[in-house]
């Protein structure tokens, strides 16, 4: 029975690709049953190769390209058939961010929510944009090297790449060394992944061990780190084990806008935005929209190492940040400090918890900005009209849990004033976005 299946699953088959998913997939149907195509554009002939089913949709891969969408390129990276870090270099950076802007356009339309301006697309490089990262790392015997970078697009092995064009290219063109380096070790075998994150000026590697160190490995480790560049961390157990290896003194910053003196401290494992460039415009815009003025209160949510809390601080009167994580908000205040701004103040809150009762819930402010994950603010969408704000910028990265909050967000007494894409993810299929609320006249609480 299972060589059956297995048979089935292997057999190639051609099919004329209707759509594209969310997640950047050709849509395409096999005896009435929806099939999702890696790698396949709309309106192409291709021959695919099922590789996991399921009750509702299969998924599969593009074997054979037979008749070619007029927006099909050759993509960029020699590893981008096998490497599951990107979903759409077969589509031009220009045609991507247009359909990421349809896509999210639609979701909207199919839930009857009106949009009274969309922005123009924020965007920038294309190519080598990726400042953090976590790269696997795999010996392989049978292949006598060390494989380092992103899992294959269908299976979780790690995918045999000797460079990566959406990391920055201090990190994505060296792998071949990096791997080399790791061939060289005792530990070779005990090390499945290195923590890349890079600012301005350094780039530090955090190298997972899963057993210690020999002092012969530690010293190659160091002679890495001396003749790369790289500032070099060890990991021996989690996040709290990480330790500086060398050089011994070692500090990340980055700056949130392009003009202006606000320098931020970040470590590996924390959450910044991995598009330094793009963030910059995205945080220029948020201040533009959202204009911020001398008088204003503002309640920054989900506001992390304070990317949107100082730069809002700059400029209005007082920020109060609200963060679920102890740690962030520690260093979101020495943040603060370090940059010299005495109004700002902070809360740890799980802003997901629907019996949520806290002081600053019972105040109100000017201003109210968003900066969720992916499951959004639903609870905070629920109460935002007793918060009395008569803006709300909302920061997206999943347009579906964007589209449900926006539905409650109006709900409350606010209409969708201004709607835009933003390309932090180029190659991917991953959408964000910035809305705009409007307090409407006489709405809400």
């Amino acid at each position: 029975m299972r060589g059956k299946r297995r048979q089935k699953l292997a057999q190639a088959r051609e099919v004329v690709i209707e759509g594209m998913s969310h997640e950047g997939r050709g849509i395409a149907r096999v005896n009435g049953k929806t099939v999702f195509v890696a790698g396949a554009l709309p309106g192409e002939r291709v021959q695919i190769r099922i590789y996991r089913r399921a009750r509702q949709f299969d998924q599969a891969s593009t074997l054979e390209v037979i008749e070619a969408s007029p927006q099909r390129i050759v993509p960029h990276c020699a590893a981008y058939s096998v490497c599951g870090g990107c979903s759409l270099q077969q589509l031009g950076s220009d045609d991507q961010i247009v359909m990421k802007q349809q896509m999210l356009l639609q979701q909207f339309a199919h839930a009857g929510i009106r949009i009274g301006e969309v922005l123009p697309p924020l965007r920038s490089e294309p190519w080598g944009y990726r400042r953090k990262a976590r790269l696997g790392v795999k010996y392989v015997p049978g292949k006598q090297r060390v494989l380092v970078g992103f899992r294959e697009r269908a299976t979780p092995y790690i995918a045999d790449m000797r460079a990566c064009e959406v990391l920055l290219p201090e990190v994505g063109h060296r792998l071949e060394q990096i791997s080399a380096m790791l061939g060289e070790l005792e530990a070779r075998a005990q090390i499945p992944q290195i923590e890349v994150a890079a600012d301005e000026h350094n780039v530090q590697l955090v190298f997972r061990h899963l057993q210690p160190l020999s002092a012969g490995d530690r010293e190659k480790l160091a002679a890495f780190a001396r003749t790369s560049g790289f500032f070099v961390q060890l990991q021996p157990g989690g996040v709290d084990s990480v330790h500086n290896l060398y050089p011994a003194q070692q500090s990340l910053y980055f700056r949130p806008e392009a003009e202006g003196p606000v320098r931020i401290g970040f470590c590996a494992h924390d959450f910044v935005q991995v598009n330094f460039g793009l963030n910059r415009a995205m945080v220029a815009q948020a201040m533009h929209l959202l204009d911020p003025g001398p008088g204003d209160t503002v309640l920054d949510l989900f506001c992390g190492l304070g990317n949107f809390t100082l730069p809002l601080a700059r400029r209005a009167a007082s920020v109060f940040g609200v963060e679920g994580d102890a740690a962030m908000v520690a260093r979101a205040r020495q943040a603060a400090q370090d940059n010299g701004f005495a109004n700002t103040d902070y809360a740890v809150a799980n802003l997901d918890d629907a019996e949520l009762d806290a002081p600053w819930l019972q105040r109100r402010y000017d201003l109210l900005l968003l900066d969720p994950p992916r499951s959004g603010a639903l609870e905070i969408a629920r109460r935002c009209g007793a918060l009395g704000a008569r803006r709300l910028l909302y920061v997206s990265c999943q347009p579906s849990s964007l589209v449900r909050d926006a539905a409650m967000i109006c709900a409350q007494g606010y209409s969708l004033s201004k709607l835009g894409v933003m390309d932090m993810f180029p190659q991917t299929a991953h959408v964000e976005s910035m809305a705009v609320f409007d307090r409407q006249t006489g709405g809400g609480a």
